[in-house]
């Protein structure tokens, strides 16, 4: 969504690069750039003008003057700006000290909530909620269905005493939701509201007679991110009339100019909690404002990334497949990758996954044109060897491939290319894991293999030769004695006491956390 506004702060950046020093007339071109790239992406004018002026005054400060690299001091400030339209800090749920905690979600209708509801529900489920959906949206038509077949998909109970299609009292099947949850031990209950084509009395006055009827702990305002301005001017509506306490975006994942996410919090003064991209229910996270900036500047997301990698790969998966290539290339088979493949699979598209790399801006192209269904076809190709080729792909010579390829339906070449590349891969990977780093990028000083491997291994070497045994006798046991005592001056070999073992020593609290 974000794709052409990046573009755009990415060419104005670009021409900030290697000044070593901004004049007044630099900064204000930067800040024309950045005002029309704004105005581009239809964030509305108040928050424009607001965002610009401190991003100048910041800018004209010393704040730039004297830093040593002032291009990247103005990136530093248009990224702290961006972080504070977007809402600063992340807004987490706020949950009832007595159960069941009450989530009403309001909006125009077409913006997402009844999906939205079963993806909220899904997240919550992962957290170790129990959560129950209430069909409140009686107006709709199948409305009551579809919430039922979304319950259904993400494994979440679903209240729906009423069919719907303009049948029953949306009020009260909301206040019956929380005697039913407290009957069947429901912690949380996500209420889904009507909306209609556009802000009317009625609608408000439904969605305000449900929040008086179950009190909820938090009301979220589901909005459309590709319906631009109208997103601010509704939510306005729905703050003034009904009330809400955070915003959810939806259809993040839509080719929209994305002003309404820059806009909607500076605006209504809510924050955005959580933000949808995509269909599946997956495909919903909390809201970071400061990893949103940092997509928006092409930084990548790379916290959001090892939270996808945390939730999917196990760690005990994780060890073992790095003891297994620490044993040498070999060990690592073509179902190993097969495996390492449908785990990446499951972390969701491979495109979007690619997009919360540092620096994937520059190859934005190549991502777009990326064909997701190469990962169906690695698959096949792998699945159609026997279980020795798998394991041993030397063997694989042109009669073999030659079937490979009739059972996968892939042409001959493919399968040499899948081969071929599995070897360089293996080679690579274990390379990283005996630490010897990756061909062509230069290695990390002090890792085995690395740039400065070598000149410490030397002066161990010198040290360890320094410290060889005597050949006299008397002499050898003189050297011995005298470590001793040294040894014993110092409270043993972990200075802490001749009782202390390594297991004993504390650590700092900061070496922990890096642990």
């Amino acid at each position: 969504m974000f794709d052409t506004l990046s573009d755009r702060l990415a060419s104005t950046f670009k021409n900030l690069r290697g000044k070593g020093r901004l004049s007044e007339a630099d900064i204000d071109a930067t800040a024309r750039e950045i005002r029309v790239a704004l105005l581009e992406a239809d964030v509305a004018l108040p928050v424009v003008r607001a965002f610009i002026k401190q991003v100048k005054d910041r800018a004209l400060g010393a704040e730039v003057s004297q830093a040593l690299n002032p291009a990247q001091q103005v990136i530093k400030i248009v990224n702290e700006e961006l972080v504070g339209i977007l809402g600063g800090e992340t807004r987490r749920l706020r949950f009832a000290k007595n159960p069941p905690t009450v989530i009403m979600l309001a909006g125009l209708q077409g913006a997402g909530k009844t999906t939205l509801a079963g993806k909220l529900g899904t997240w919550l489920a992962r957290q170790g909620h129990t959560p129950m959906l209430v069909a409140a949206d009686l107006q709709r038509p199948n409305a009551v269905n579809q919430l039922q077949v979304v319950g259904e998909r993400a494994s979440v109970a679903v209240f729906a005493p009423e069919p719907g299609n303009g049948v029953g009292d949306p009020v009260r099947v909301a206040k019956d939701s929380l005697a039913h949850a407290r009957d069947k031990q429901y912690d949380v209950v996500i209420v889904d509201t009507a909306g209609r084509l556009g802000v009317d009395a009625e609608m408000m006055q439904q969605a305000a007679d449900i929040r008086d009827a179950v009190g909820p702990d938090e009301i979220l305002f589901v909005v459309d991110a590709m319906i631009g301005q109208d997103a601010v001017s509704t939510a306005e509506a729905f703050r003034d009339g009904v009330g809400f306490d955070g915003v959810v975006l939806s259809k993040l994942d839509g080719d929209a100019r994305g002003g309404a996410a820059l806009s909607i919090a500076q605006v209504t003064g809510k924050q955005i909690m959580f933000a949808s991209n995509g269909e599946k229910l997956d495909d919903f996270d909390a809201f970071h404002p400061d990893r949103m900036a940092s997509r928006i500047l092409g930084m990548g997301d790379m916290l959001s990334l090892i939270e996808k990698a945390e939730q999917t790969f196990s760690q005990q998966e994780a060890e073992k497949m790095a003891a297994k290539l620490a044993k040498g290339p070999k060990e690592f088979t073509l179902d190993d990758f097969l495996a390492q493949m449908e785990q990446v699979r499951k972390m969701g598209s491979i495109s979007k996954l690619l997009g919360m790399m540092p620096g994937m801006g520059q190859m934005k192209e190549q991502i777009n044109n990326l064909d997701e269904r190469d990962v169906d076809r690695t698959a096949a190709i792998i699945k159609s060897m026997t279980p020795g080729e798998r394991s041993d792909p030397v063997i694989i010579n042109g009669s073999r491939r030659a079937r490979i390829a009739r059972g996968s339906g892939v042409e001959v070449s493919a399968v040499k290319n899948l081969v071929e590349r599995f070897f360089e891969a293996r080679k690579m990977m274990s390379r990283m894991a005996q630490g010897g780093g990756v061909p062509g990028m230069p290695n990390m000083p002090g890792m085995p293999g690395g740039t400065g491997g070598g000149k410490r291994k030397g002066k161990q070497q010198k040290k360890a030769k320094g410290r060889q045994r005597s050949g006299n006798p008397m002499k050898r046991k003189a050297d011995e004695q005298a470590a001793a005592e040294r040894r014993a001056g110092a409270g043993g070999p972990f200075g802490g006491g001749a009782e202390q073992s390594p297991q004993d020593f504390e650590l700092p609290e900061e070496f922990k956390k890096l642990l």
